[in-house]
């Protein structure tokens, strides 16, 4: 085998407003996130931060001080146009998310 190359990478968010970590079809297979209270992540289908709405929420994931760790059955939640994702806490400390993605 002279190569290897793979469909698989990761998108990092931290703390602030809507960002597009993947702009084009993809699929979130797991997420993991730093504890930090009040976390909240919304990711929704959509190519332009301007795009996010409620009709195009994909996942709403709530976590406290004990973290995020979620690996997504199947094939992973769908994004046809790209993942928008906005992560907020209350604590007042950055927080980060790593997510793993398919279709890179």
């Amino acid at each position: 085998m002279s190569g290897y190359t793979s469909d698989q990478t990761t998108l990092n968010k931290t703390t602030g407003v809507a960002a597009i970590l993947r702009a084009g079809r993809s699929r979130v297979t797991s997420i993991q996130g730093r504890g930090e209270a009040g976390s909240v992540l919304l990711l929704h289908d959509s190519a332009t931060t301007g795009g996010a709405a409620a009709g195009n929420l994909k996942a709403t994931y709530k976590f406290e001080t004990e973290g995020l760790e979620v690996y997504i059955p199947g094939s992973g939640i769908l994004f046809e146009n790209g993942v928008c994702a906005t992560l907020s806490q209350t604590s007042g400390t950055d927080g980060s998310v790593t997510m793993t993605i398919t279709g890179a």
